[in-house]
């Protein structure tokens, strides 16, 4: 038998809050959806009624192949979505709905509420501007600071996530910076105002994996000093387990499936997480063939469940009716049909 689910994540985990007393999470984004008009006059959605949350000091994990809604929903909490994107659901941070502000309240919220750290910072940093100086210019917007002192804490940021002579990579212009370095800097300048919360879009990938490891000890390092949340975003499930509470797996602008940690990798229960696990490739077999999922998640979106065209289990059933997401084991939810 089938257990029957509320409306949404956010329903079954405000009943969960209020039994145990906790406290209101930080953020809460409530039926999210995101649409931009087609060419053919239909609107296409790229993110569909989805709904989670992040406490205070909380990570978490956002997984899923390019194309399935991580970038655009990480983009709605900042504001800076494409003007020709559509936006219904509510996402509620820190108290209020962030999708009523004003552009100047937007402009007040990115930086000192929330920050961003994007994949590739050559193109997020302004390539004719000194790395100290960009630092400086939040400070200088949102603190109050002069310049010059902003460019002070600016060295003193670039210290703080461990940048070899700060004082000289101040002086810098990106491209006079490694990879490694230019993200570094890029986590310097999310953090100068000291944001209740970080969202990191894939900030790893365009590293080598030992780059990739000391960013996401550092990540780990000022969460712990600073009590930020993290917002982390990536297609590797592996990078994600290293930083996050809980992970989030979205396949063609939906949840498919929610759970903690440790939950996830011991019992993935949506074929297409236990595909993305198959994914990680194995220690101690080198040279082995590595998985890969069959098919693609681009091209018109078959009836039903979004993954049954690739899945291997789906039948008559799963091209249906899609699934609803639903709790199956406390805090662990999927939207699958053959899970009972």
């Amino acid at each position: 038998m089938m257990i029957a689910a509320p409306a949404s994540v956010a329903e079954i985990q405000d009943a969960h809050s209020q039994a145990s007393g906790a406290a209101t999470p930080l953020l809460r984004v409530q039926d999210l959806t995101i649409a931009f008009p087609a060419a053919v006059g239909r609107e296409a959605e790229v993110v569909s009624s989805i709904s989670y949350e992040i406490g205070a000091g909380e990570a978490l994990g956002v997984v899923g192949e390019s194309g399935c809604g991580k970038t655009m929903t990480s983009l709605a909490l900042m504001g800076l979505l494409p003007p020709a994107a559509q936006v219904d659901g509510a996402i509620w941070f820190d108290g209020r709905d962030l999708t009523k502000l004003s552009a100047r309240a937007w402009r007040s919220h990115r930086g000192r509420d929330a920050a961003m750290v994007f994949q590739e910072p050559m193109t997020a940093m302004n390539p004719v501007m000194r790395v100290g100086d960009q630092i400086a210019e939040v400070l200088v917007r949102h603190e109050g600071m002069s310049k010059r002192d902003g460019f002070s804490r600016a060295v003193q940021l670039l210290a703080s996530v461990h940048i070899p002579s700060p004082e000289r990579r101040a002086q810098d212009y990106p491209h006079q910076l490694s990879g490694g370095m230019r993200q570094r800097a890029m986590i310097a300048m999310a953090l100068a105002c000291r944001p209740k919360l970080l969202v990191a879009d894939e900030p790893t990938t365009a590293l080598d994996v030992t780059v990739q490891a000391q960013i996401l000890d550092l990540m780990l390092e000022l969460q712990e000093q600073h009590g930020t949340a993290i917002q982390f975003i990536s297609h590797n499930l592996a990078v994600v387990s290293e930083i996050a509470h809980r992970i989030m797996v979205m396949y063609s602008g939906r949840i498919v499936e929610y759970a903690s940690v440790g939950d996830l990798f011991a019992n993935p229960l949506h074929p297409y997480t236990q595909g993305l696990i198959k994914t990680l490739p194995e220690m101690g077999q080198p040279g082995s063939d590595l998985y890969t999922i069959p098919g693609t998640i681009g091209g018109k979106r078959p009836p039903g469940c979004r993954f049954s065209n690739r899945c291997p289990l789906a039948d008559a059933g799963c091209r249906q009716a899609e699934p609803a997401l639903r709790e199956v084991a406390p805090r662990h939810y999927v939207a699958c049909h053959k899970v009972n």
